[in-house]
């Protein structure tokens, strides 16, 4: 992979073999599976994870927003490109458990010290940081996406990018996902592209009154 701490790539490999049981799991309960859906690890995946981790080191953010630590795969990602450019990610996830346990891996991969860890509904804590955001990767439960998108637009830094992901899948978040999209795109100084990469991710670009969409 493309890790630049030595520590990251076992981390990653553990992440992989429980994403590996977790869809076996998953396929035997079938629709059953909403009702335990806080038990999977449900990750970005390594494409659109290197994706993550290329636009970090290529835009060299100061400043790095996760909403949705859930187990901590893709902050893995998130975290160990901050570190190589002098970033700090900070990683937002309302169940407590779920973010101990990204604590615990983020810690074994030598990458917990550029983490900055809140717990607590998401609105709330964005609602406490002043930002800016240089680099926001929004991948939380999908009815969330457009209060979230309209707590985190205005500390948009300039050329801030927001990367949304499940945009295409999984198709019963279609109805959340076509409001978001919608608000998105009416913003006036937001740039957007839709990346058939995994699940389908969204890359937007914020450009001030100056400086206009292409």
């Amino acid at each position: 992979m493309i890790f630049h701490s030595a520590d990251a790539q076992p981390v990653f490999e553990r992440y992989e073999a429980r994403a590996a049981a977790d869809a076996a799991r998953q396929k035997e309960l079938g629709p059953a599976v909403l009702a335990v859906r806080d038990e999977f690890l449900l990750p970005v995946g390594k494409e659109v994870g290197a994706l993550l981790h290329a636009l970090i080191i290529a835009r060299r953010p100061r400043r790095v927003l996760e909403l949705g630590t859930s187990y901590g795969y893709s902050t893995l990602f998130l975290a160990d490109a901050a570190k190589a450019v002098g970033a700090e990610v900070v990683t937002m996830e309302l169940a407590d458990y779920k973010q101990a346990h990204a604590r615990a891996e983020l810690a074994d991969a030598g990458l917990a010290d550029v983490v900055e860890f809140h717990c607590g509904d998401a609105l709330q804590l964005l609602a406490a940081d002043p930002g800016p955001w240089d680099f926001v990767l929004l991948d939380i439960w999908k009815e969330l996406y457009l209060p979230c998108l309209e707590a985190v637009y205005p500390k948009l830094s300039e050329e801030g990018v927001i990367a949304s992901d499940n945009i295409i899948d999984p198709a019963m978040w279609r109805e959340d996902v076509r409001r978001f999209r919608a608000a998105l795109h009416a913003k006036p100084n937001l740039q957007s592209v839709l990346l058939p990469v995994g699940s389908g991710i969204e890359l937007s670009v914020k450009w001030s009154a100056g400086n206009p969409k292409l």
